[in-house]
């Protein structure tokens, strides 16, 4: 079971997590979404940071999200998109409705079981889920580093975990793929980017100033980021297709 402090701590984080946090590649939506769908269903949907990659690829979107401030930036980006309030273990959508569920950068924090019987009671009969993550890339020590600091029980980027995306109850295994792309992006952005994080905005203001010191330390370290304004950021995206069995 998730922790439900840092899982709490993004509900007022709609604005900042929207403006700070990645996207998602074409690519990654392309392995869960390789044909046009009937209806699509983007689950923990948050500002829509994925939500917008399906607005090309189904008739129909649903976003389901529990903060109300988060659909509010999804609802104001993406007007065309059938949003609701709800959880992954309770969603207010009818049984056998939905071709394609995503959920982007969420499924961790889901209560597992009750939250798959729940993706296959609204997906239709061999219906598609799409599990996807961003994460470091192990090449890049500065972001690895600093990775740590949002996370010291990693020891190398922040990857899905092995307990949610291996056998998911009543779906078949998952076609696994891995989409690497790159952004240019500012050090204050790139700041302002961790302070989105759970563990950022679940600590305390003294720690939470620590974290982000040693963050510019690293920063102010590494020949690959001193004295830079901007940088290139390499990003890994990890996808897991199942199918409803």
């Amino acid at each position: 079971m998730a922790d439900q402090t840092l899982a709490q701590s993004f509900q007022n984080a709609g604005e900042d997590y929207d403006r700070f946090r990645p996207g998602f590649p074409e690519a990654a939506a392309d392995a869960v979404l390789p044909v046009h769908a009937d209806t699509a269903l983007d689950l923990g949907a948050g500002t829509g940071k994925f939500t917008e990659r399906l607005v090309s690829r189904a008739s129909r979107v649903i976003a389901v999200e529990p903060s109300e401030q988060m659909l509010a930036v999804l609802r104001s980006k993406l007007p065309t998109v059938e949003s609701h309030v709800g959880t992954a273990e309770e969603m207010p959508v009818p049984d056998a409705s939905v071709d394609v569920v995503t959920v982007a950068q969420a499924f961790h924090w889901f209560d597992r079981d009750p939250a798959c019987a729940e993706i296959r009671r609204v997906l239709v009969p061999g219906g598609t889920l799409g599990l996807l993550w961003n994460h470091s890339d192990s090449a890049c020590a500065w972001d690895r580093a600093c990775t740590r600091v949002a996370h010291p029980d990693l020891t190398d980027g922040l990857t899905a975990d092995d307990a949610v995306t291996a056998t998911l109850p009543g779906f078949d295994n998952p076609r696994f793929v891995q989409v690497p792309w790159q952004e240019r992006i500012t050090r204050a952005d790139y700041i302002a980017r961790w302070l989105t994080v759970s563990s950022f905005l679940a600590a305390s203001d003294d720690e939470r100033a620590r974290m982000v010191a040693e963050v510019e330390s690293i920063l102010d370290a590494d020949p690959e980021t001193s004295g830079r304004d901007e940088f290139d950021l390499p990003q890994i995206t990890d996808v897991y297709v199942y199918r409803a069995s």
